[in-house]
């Protein structure tokens, strides 16, 4: 007989009979590790389980994980860290962002810098845009029973595919040697709003043209909550 260490109830078995927790924990080697990969990129229940699901049914995986199982998809905040990762490694070896995200300014300025920084850190700052996006949706479906960290969840998912199809397309257009990018911001933005329109209920049309409306005040809101943080600093200096 041993004692948790987690909880400190008294443990007889191999694991905790109160929390769960294993008797002894097993030693991390190479093995663990090689584990540890197999198990984020399993197809059933996985990194790519979840890519697969979000693409096929999007509004209907993030509410059955929202309501009922929680336990085959990704956890949101890491999949959008994931997926942010990604897009950041892609975008730092080809510079997908020059095809589609340009800032630049005459006058040098904290709200140059700001855009700078959003321009050279796309990925990043898609979640926080985010945020922003999550209060316009929750303004446009105020009557669903959904509350604002339901609704951050579901972007944390979407958000990141779309970050995957920027990837994507930008390795296809390192292949091909033809300009995508544009394409690919079409492509990743309708399904943003799809996605977010299905959630909600796809039977419905109007749900559509709430979600890309809720995507591109969002978009606005954070381009303005910008530029006022960068006017701000600089009256201050």
């Amino acid at each position: 007989m041993t004692q948790c260490k987690n909880c400190q109830s008294e443990v007889t078995q191999q694991y905790c009979p109160n929390c769960g927790q294993p008797a002894s924990l097993k030693r991390i080697d190479g093995h663990y590790i090689v584990h540890e990969i197999e198990h984020l990129l399993h197809f059933e229940k996985g990194l790519l389980y979840t890519i697969r699901e979000l693409v096929k049914n999007p509004g209907q995986t993030v509410r059955r994980f929202i309501s009922e199982d929680r336990s085959r998809l990704v956890k949101p905040v890491m999949f959008i860290i994931i997926t942010s990762l990604i897009y950041t490694l892609v975008n730092h070896y080809f510079h997908l962002e020059d095809g589609y995200v340009n800032y630049e300014t005459s006058v040098p300025n904290t709200t140059g810098q700001i855009f700078k920084w959003i321009q050279d850190h796309y990925g990043y700052s898609n979640m926080l845009m985010g945020l922003f996006i999550a209060l316009w949706v929750k303004f446009f479906f105020r009557k669903s029973a959904y509350n604002f960290y339901e609704i951050l969840i579901l972007l944390c998912f979407v958000m990141g595919v779309g970050m995957l199809i920027f990837a994507l397309f930008a390795l296809l257009e390192q292949l091909t040697h033809t300009k995508l990018m544009q394409v690919a911001s079409i492509i990743g933005f309708v399904y943003i709003a799809w996605a977010i329109g299905q959630f909600f209920g796809k039977a419905r049309a109007i749900n559509f043209v709430k979600a890309f409306a809720a995507y591109i005040l969002g978009m606005i809101t954070f381009s303005l909550a910008a530029i006022l943080l960068g006017t701000f600093i600089d009256m201050l200096k």
